[in-house]
């Protein structure tokens, strides 16, 4: 098992951040009944994440630039190494009970990533990856999944919602999808899905309109575990476009054909 120190770094703050999660999400459950609702609460268990993750990973490297969900960005002294945090990735699902949602760290160094965390604190899981080392989950190797016919494929991708401009797009993709595969999941979580497709769980995982905190972890774990990532235009960089297109080796040109509808 791979285990830098910055890697073992982002997991031991994954972990104490995402204990502060449960411990709030189970108020939030509590919360779910009174009329007042719990949005307030969650926005504040949010930020209490978030704070957590900088006094460990900036109190650790401070002159590491810093991009995270709440705060926005902080340049730091070393230029090349950037930590892209999100403290609470399925907020929805958060503030509704649902236990699905994850703590996604990413160490970003030239431009690149380098090295990936995603913790789903409600079920335990940890997936990460550093470049070259290949992708775990807990103490298990990942790998994509080896299905290469679309009939038999699950895949899945976010629903735009509360008026957003790609909902067209979105219906269009689904047309075209789901009567050539097996299902499609939304689930809530982008970081999630991506560490799904490392884990064999989804064949591919598509979605527009998301920042690179809530991609950049789950791309270099999904890659670790031999998998194939794109943005929705070929060519173009995922994290800037915050589009994505990915999935097992197999299916990729099959999938991504289809969504891009070409």
């Amino acid at each position: 098992m791979p285990g830098s120190a910055n890697l073992n770094l982002m997991i031991k703050a994954a972990r104490r951040a995402g204990r502060s999660l449960v411990k709030d999400f189970r108020e939030v459950e509590n919360l779910q009944v009174s009329m007042k609702g719990a949005g307030d609460f969650v926005s504040r268990a949010d930020i209490a994440a978030e704070k957590i993750l900088k006094e460990e990973l900036r109190g650790a490297r401070p002159t590491y630039g810093w991009l995270a969900e709440e705060e926005g960005g902080e340049d730091g002294e070393d230029p090349t190494r950037r930590w892209l945090v999100d403290p609470l990735d399925g907020t929805t699902n958060f503030l509704h009970g649902l236990p699905h949602f994850a703590v996604s760290i990413a160490l970003e160094h030239k431009g690149r990533v380098v090295a990936g965390v995603i913790f789903d604190p409600a079920k335990d899981e940890m997936f990460f990856a550093e470049k070259g080392e290949g992708a775990w989950l807990n103490e298990s190797r990942l790998r994509v999944s080896g299905r290469g016919k679309m009939i038999e494929a699950i895949f899945a991708t976010g629903v735009p919602f509360g008026g957003r401009a790609d909902l067209p797009e979105t219906l269009r993709d689904l047309g075209r999808l789901m009567p050539a595969c097996a299902g499609v999941r939304r689930w809530g979580s982008a970081a999630l899905d991506l560490a799904y497709v490392a884990a064999g769980r989804y064949e591919g995982f598509w979605e527009r309109g998301l920042n690179a905190w809530d991609l950049a972890a789950g791309l270099v774990i999904l890659r670790e575990a031999g998998g194939l990532a794109e943005a929705m235009e070929p060519g173009a960089s995922i994290l800037d476009s915050g589009t994505v297109i990915g999935a097992n080796e197999a299916i990729f040109d099959k999938f991504a054909r289809t969504i891009r509808g070409r």
